[in-house]
């Protein structure tokens, strides 16, 4: 099995502090990273849940992906990220394997991790993304 955990559970999101506040107001829950992820125009928060994460994501940009995502589908679930031990490996193999890819190649993702996303058109409607840390 080339998937070893989950990830995390990316939610796109309008306005990142309000969303932050209620999970804090609601489960007490406090944010464990913050970061601005320049290559896809998002600021996100991640909230700790076991070994996964709760990703809040809000784009800071109109042309970011999330903004179009948001616009077309509204608030809420985004994509859902599983963890591998080699992106690289486990992206080549699902290519080979005919998978529709976001990216041809892993890129760096938000904590130093490195990711890349299968396309949800390939994947019964749902983003994926692999996580390698």
């Amino acid at each position: 099995m080339d998937l070893t955990e989950l990830d995390h559970v990316g939610i796109a999101v309008r306005d990142l502090d309000a969303v932050v506040g209620w999970y804090k107001r609601m489960f007490g829950a406090e944010v464990v990273h913050r970061e601005r992820i320049e290559s896809d125009g998002v600021d996100e928060a991640l909230i700790k849940v076991a070994g996964s994460y709760i990703q809040l994501l809000q784009p800071y940009t109109d042309s970011s992906p999330l903004a179009k995502h948001l616009d077309k589908r509204g608030e809420g679930l985004h994509h859902v990220g599983y963890r591998v031990e080699s992106c690289a490996a486990v992206l080549e193999s699902v290519k080979a394997k005919g998978a529709q890819v976001v990216d041809e190649h892993p890129r760096t993702g938000s904590r130093g991790t490195t990711v890349a996303f299968l396309h949800p058109k390939g994947a019964f409607g749902t983003l994926i993304e692999l996580v390698e840390e």
